[in-house]
């Protein structure tokens, strides 16, 4: 698990929201991962999900049966589903998450007789390093958005033009927006005699 909790850090460094992951097998680091949804535009790619990728590929199988993944969070049901279908052996993470976890927080999926695959779950591991590394992480954002509307606001201060430019494009935009809008047949045409050399103006 502090493997886990230097991932997370790796995730701080690139203003990811720091969960860290590891995947071992017989007392061996197979597979590491660090929550990287922001930094590759990918939805999926939460800690487990990276590091479940890494460790399939590296054993040329996606099911882990005799696997362990460590993770410093609560899985939520992405992860907490893809964790059975790589039949891991056992999942052990650190901090609970009470708006997404499903390994008792929100749910237990983990606990669900119907599903075909069932693995050994622990929680609590560590779990004060975990939840403080988030509560800094998050601390730390509220602060610096907090820096960044007191900058806007002296800046607005100082700058009396800026505050009237803000005016000036709010009264415009409310003008705007009394005008009837264009039909959407016409707009077509406007758009087309605007470039008549789009025949396609969908590309």
């Amino acid at each position: 698990m502090r493997l886990a909790l230097d991932q997370a850090q790796n995730a701080w460094l690139v203003g990811e929201v720091p969960v860290g992951a590891v995947i071992m097998r017989a007392g061996q680091v197979i597979a590491t991962g660090y929550n990287r949804p922001i930094t590759t535009h990918d939805p999926t790619a939460h800690a487990e999900i990276v590091a479940l990728r890494h460790a399939a590929q590296l054993l040329g199988n996606y099911r882990l049966p005799e696997c362990e993944l460590y993770v410093t969070l609560e899985p939520c049901a992405m992860c907490a589903m893809a964790m059975m279908h790589a039949r891991l052996k056992r999942v052990v993470f650190a901090a609970p998450d009470p708006k997404t976890g499903v390994a008792g927080s929100v749910l237990d999926l983990f606990a669900q007789r119907q599903l075909n695959h069932h693995t050994a779950l622990q929680g609590g591991v560590l779990a004060e390093p975990a939840a403080q590394l988030l509560r800094d992480f998050f601390a730390e954002r509220r602060e610096a958005a907090r820096q960044r509307r007191d900058a806007r606001r002296h800046a607005e201060a100082a700058d009396p033009l800026a505050m009237f430019a803000v005016s000036l494009d709010a009264s415009t935009a409310q003008a705007a927006s009394a005008v009837a809008p264009i039909p959407v047949g016409e707009a077509h045409d406007l758009f087309l005699n605007l470039d008549p050399s789009r025949d396609d103006p969908k590309r």
